[in-house]
């Protein structure tokens, strides 16, 4: 149990490096945030909505949301404006490096849901994946941006995610309708 406890503690201290890799999101005070901030605010953003999705495993849509970007430790983060190409196989290596301290069975557990959140191939990854997407959007319309923003960008992210449910599509419109506004402001 010591070494299981041990290489946990090494994951753990690797982990932390989320809370420095920063997104091309503002915070409203005018700093960039980080991808473990991104996390955080996506899964009680998530919880919040739990009652809305009674059909869900909700404590997996939950672990899906924890270990989505855990990736990016490694590499960082990259805009959805800058991916020439998707990120994916990038941070899906990158991952697989960042578990190799833990046991094999937490090592396939969590890379089993990264997979499971990137392939959207349940319902619980989609809701995941169309959250995550509106939570971005929800922080860049909270931001205090620089001038050269482009709102409009937002307007066609991640709509190709959870649309099929009522409650993400009202989400989203809400977030849409918000979005258009700062487009206009800006």
């Amino acid at each position: 149990m010591a070494n299981t406890l041990q290489a946990i503690l090494d994951f753990i201290r690797d982990a932390e490096k989320l809370k420095n890799v920063t997104r091309t999101s503002w915070t409203s005070e005018g700093r960039r945030e980080s991808t473990a901030e991104h996390t955080w605010r996506l899964c009680l953003l998530a919880l919040l909505l739990e009652p809305e999705f009674p059909d869900l495993d909700f404590a997996r849509v939950l672990r899906i949301c924890i270990v989505h970007d855990l990736g990016e430790a490694i590499s960082g983060d990259i805009s959805a404006k800058l991916q020439a190409t998707p990120k994916a196989e990038q941070e899906r290596a990158d991952l697989v490096q960042l578990l190799a301290p833990l046991p094999e069975p937490r090592r396939a557990q969590i890379l089993a849901l990264w997979d499971e959140y990137e392939s959207a191939s349940t319902p619980e990854a989609r809701v995941a994946k169309a959250l995550d997407k509106i939570e971005t959007i929800i922080q860049h319309n909270q931001g205090r941006n620089p001038p050269d923003f482009d709102y409009r960008f937002n307007l066609g992210y991640g709509r190709t995610y959870g649309l099929e449910e009522p409650v993400i599509a009202d989400l989203r419109e809400i977030v849409d309708r918000e979005t258009a506004e700062r487009a206009r402001e800006a």
